[in-house]
Order: structure tokens, then C-alpha cells, then sequence
């Protein structure tokens, strides 16, 4: 298939060039180095080797067409008890450098017994790709905002059948199940029994659905930073726009604290009231290029960004015309994985509306948004995913996760946004486990901190935690 503009085509072992020395493997996949036979790898990386395992495009028909996964590998430092399977999320993320991140985080002792192991899910970066764009044009100026809204759903519905009817068989199986498989005949190839599994994010959901298929072939999994038991664009649009407004309010307490350094009050509902009247006044009167929308953006961001835009906001409420890339806007960032690395738009839409049992239609898509900015006048405006399934033609087939036996560790994050805590309580209760939490906002975070040695400690012996851990401190204004 075609790549992608952000992706770059991985070499398979038949078309590599004959001056790359293969690494033998007792699994019978012929390795390589990442850096000789991938184009742009990081030609310093001498611990990836990459390989290509051939999947069906279609589990209903296993004889027929194949598409290559490309999938990574760190070998075991140590003695070698087994392999862990690592996913980032997204969906639509790329998994191939994520054994490189592991391997030199807080969670690195996991490669000391296990080989690490990364890939691209089908229709992103190295592997078989979805070659569908998604583009964002710029609306049309001076229309409502119902109407550029409604710009928008149109495109995105022109795109969305364009890629189902230019690729049907493809996209039809862009879904977590398919995937699931997918990560099964990883493991064939790799000529393991069982499996480990570390999973961030969407990927929480794939581990979740690989251990519901294939319990009996799961050593041990940890899902980091958890999805819902139920896909549902819309409740996610719903759940992270709460989160982001009890953000908000934390950030007006914290603010409170400091009213010698900010003045804007000394009790969170007089901070609150400050920061929305200073949105409301600029609305009605920008100051150049800073308005309402800017001082939104500034309202419900990570912790680590509050010193600083705390002092902005008091800054612009004091006449200052901040330049607009000072501000740290929050729209559109309530996204899944930070910043993307092959990074496939089309391949995510896919996988969330082939499985979210959400509205297609643009009048319900805006209907809920007035409302959520109506029950969240700071964050209800930020639902990213639920416009993105206007028009897609295909029905939504949801998930279905059940519990297992395999040893399960889940991680929870108490002020996240991105993967509210809610959602890590209610997998828990749908497939089980012990669940840990983190005292931070970070989507992600545990292999940046050193209770990561919890996770090593886990894929090691199988011990869970219901443990709390200390994020990472606010700084200090």
C-alpha cells in the first residue's frame, strides 16, 4: 500500500540490501538492525533490530491477502525469561521506538529479563498503511460558528467515505479485536507461549481486548493511564471536558494560594470569577491578537504549565498583549499522546467510530456539544472525537471485555484529563486487577517516574500494587 505523509517505509527481509548482515534468531524471524533497513531510523540506534511479521488483512479469510506489521526488538540484558509487547496508544500511534523509551525510563529495568518489543498496528508508519488523508482546512472567515462547525462535519464526512470506499476491506478491519490478532501472531512469530504486555492509553483498551481473545497467553500486563470498558466517542468527549474543568477549578485553588504574587483572590470561587470575567471582557473587547478564546486556552492546562500561565493571565489582566504562542492553548490538546511520532489521523478515525456506537449525524454532534458547554463553560468546548465520526458509513461494532486470570496491574492517574481516573475504576471493575494511582495529571507518566520500579518489580515476580505514587511536583511561582 501507499505511505502515508507521515510515515516512511520499513524494508522487508526480501528486499533488504545484501550489505545488511541479518542477526540469527532462534524464533526464525530475520532480524535487522532498525538503523540499516529503516529509512530515517536514528543511525546511533544500535540496540533495535526490526523485522516484518505477515498478518491476514481479514481473520475471516485467513488464505487470503497479507499485510506486514513491522515490529522492534531490544534484546533482554540479562538472563531472558520471556518478551513484553509495548503499545503507546493513539489509536493511530506509532509502537516501533517504543522498546528505545522503555528501555532508557524509570521502567528499564522491564529489559533486564524481558526482551522489549515494539510494532506499528496495521495502517500506521512502518506497517501496511492506511493511505487516507485527513485534512483541516481553515473555515470559511466571518461565518457562525455553527456554520463553519458545519464545514467541518461536511469535509469530514466527504473524507470519511472516500476512504472507506477507496479501502473497504482494509478499514473494515481497523477494529481492536482485529488488532488483538494481530498482536497474537506476533507472538507465533516471536515462538512465545505467553506474552507480556505494557500498554499506554488506546493501548490500554487493545491489552485489555488481547487478554478477553487470548488469557491463556498472557504472562503478565500492565495498562497505563486506562480507557473505558465501553468505547463511546461520545461519553469520551463528555468525561474529558469534566476532567478538564475540575482542572480549572484546581488551578483557581492554586492560584489562591498565591494572591501576594497574582492577586486575583484568595478563594477559588473569587479566583474563578476573576479568570472568567477576564475571558468575558476580552471577548467583548480583544486587546490585537488576544481574546476570550486565548484566555480560555490558558484555563484548564497540565500542572506543570501553572507558574507560567498564571503569570500570563495576570499579566494580560494588567493591559500586557501577550504574543499568542505564550499562551498554552488547551484547545485541541486534550489529545492522547502528546506529540506524534508517524502519526496516522485516518487509521484513528477508523478504529474509534468502527467501534463507537455514536451519533453520525452533525445536528446531534453540535446539539451535544451546546450542551456540554452550557454544563462546562471552560472546557465543554474542546470534544475532539465525537466530529470526527460524522458521516462514517460503516455500523459500529463495540467492544466486549471480560475478565481473565493473567496477572493484571492497571495505572491510574487522579487529576488526568486525557484518561480520566473513572475510567481506570470502571475497567477495573469490568476485567479485574489491582489498581495503582498516581498523584499527577500526566497521561502516561509511570515509566518517567521511579515508582516505575513497581512495573519492573511486576513483569519480574507478578506482584501487583494498589499503591499511591507522587507525581511530579507543581512548580513553584
Amino acid at each position: 500500500m501507499s505511505i502515508s505523509r507521515f510515515a516512511v517505509p520499513l524494508l522487508t527481509a526480501a528486499a533488504l540490501l545484501p550489505a545488511v548482515p541479518a542477526v540469527a534468531a532462534a524464533d526464525g524471524l530475520s532480524w535487522h538492525l532498525c538503523s540499516a533497513v529503516a529509512k530515517d531510523w536514528d543511525p546511533a540506534d544500535q540496540r533495535t533490530e526490526c523485522t516484518m511479521v505477515p498478518v491476514p488483512l481479514d481473520y475471516a479469510d485467513p488464505d487470503g491477502r497479507k499485510i506486514d506489521i513491522a515490529v522492534s526488538r531490544i534484546r533482554a540484558t540479562g538472563e531472558r525469561t520471556g518478551a513484553v509487547l509495548l503499545n503507546p496508544g493513539g489509536p493511530g500511534q506509532s509502537g516501533l521506538d517504543m522498546p528505545r523509551s522503555i528501555a532508557d525510563s524509570h521502567a528499564g529495568g522491564i529489559g533486564v529479563h524481558h526482551d522489549l518489543i515494539g510494532f506499528d498496528p496495521r495502517g500506521v508508519g512502518y506497517s501496511d498503511n492506511l493511505p487516507c488523508t485527513i485534512a483541516f482546512p481553515e473555515p470559511d472567515p466571518g461565518v457562525p460558528d455553527k456554520e463553519k462547525a458545519r464545514q467541518a462535519a461536511e469535509r469530514t464526512a466527504r473524507a470519511n467515505r472516500e476512504c472507506v470506499d477507496a479501502h473497504p476491506t482494509f478499514v473494515r478491519n481497523l477494529t481492536t479485536p482485529t488488532i488483538a490478532r494481530d498482536l497474537d501472531c506476533i507472538r507465533v512469530a516471536l515462538g512465545e507461549d505467553k506474552i507480556g504486555y505494557y500498554g499506554v492509553s488506546w493501548g490500554t483498551a487493545l491489552g485489555a481486548q488481547y487478554r478477553t481473545l487470548f488469557d491463556d497467553h498472557v504472562d503478565k500486563m500492565l495498562l497505563d493511564s486506562v480507557m473505558p470498558p465501553d468505547l463511546s466517542v461520545t461519553a469520551m468527549d463528555d468525561g474529558q471536558a469534566a476532567a478538564g474543568e475540575n482542572t480549572f477549578h484546581d488551578f483557581a485553588s492554586w492560584i489562591a494560594r498565591y494572591d501576594a504574587v497574582f492577586h486575583f483572590g484568595t478563594t477559588e470561587p473569587v479566583v474563578a470569577k476573576a479568570l472568567l470575567d477576564l475571558r468575558a471582557e476580552l471577548t467583548a473587547h480583544p486587546r490585537g491578537e488576544i481574546d476570550g478564546a486565548t484566555v480560555n486556552g490558558m484555563l484548564a492546562n497540565p500542572r506543570r504549565d501553572w507558574a507560567a500561565l498564571a503569570k500570563q493571565l495576570a499579566e494580560i489582566r494588567d493591559g500586557g498583549t501577550i504574543s499568542p504562542d505564550r499562551a498554552t492553548a488547551q484547545t485541541g490538546a486534550l489529545g492522547w499522546d502528546g506529540e506524534a511520532h508517524a502519526f496516522n489521523h485516518a487509521q484513528q478515525t477508523a478504529l474509534l467510530c468502527n467501534e463507537s456506537p455514536s451519533p453520525r449525524d452533525f445536528e446531534t454532534v453540535w446539539r451535544h456539544r451546546l450542551d456540554r458547554m452550557k454544563r462546562l463553560p471552560v472546557a465543554g468546548g474542546y470534544g475532539l472525537y465525537e466530529p470526527m465520526c460524522i458521516g462514517w458509513p460503516l455500523p459500529a461494532r463495540p467492544w466486549a471485555f471480560a475478565a481473565g486470570k493473567s496477572p493484571l496491574e492497571l495505572v491510574g492517574h487522579a487529576y488526568e484529563p486525557v484518561t480520566p481516573i473513572g475510567w481506570a475504576i470502571a475497567m477495573r471493575q469490568r476485567i479485574g486487577g489491582a489498581l495503582m494511582t498516581i498523584e499527577d495529571d500526566v497521561h502516561g507518566s509511570l515509566s518517567s517516574l521511579t515508582c516505575a520500579n513497581a512495573a519492573v518489580t511486576f513483569f519480574d515476580t507478578g506482584r501487583t500494587t494498589s499503591a499511591s505514587c507522587a507525581g511530579a511536583p507543581i512548580p513553584a511561582p
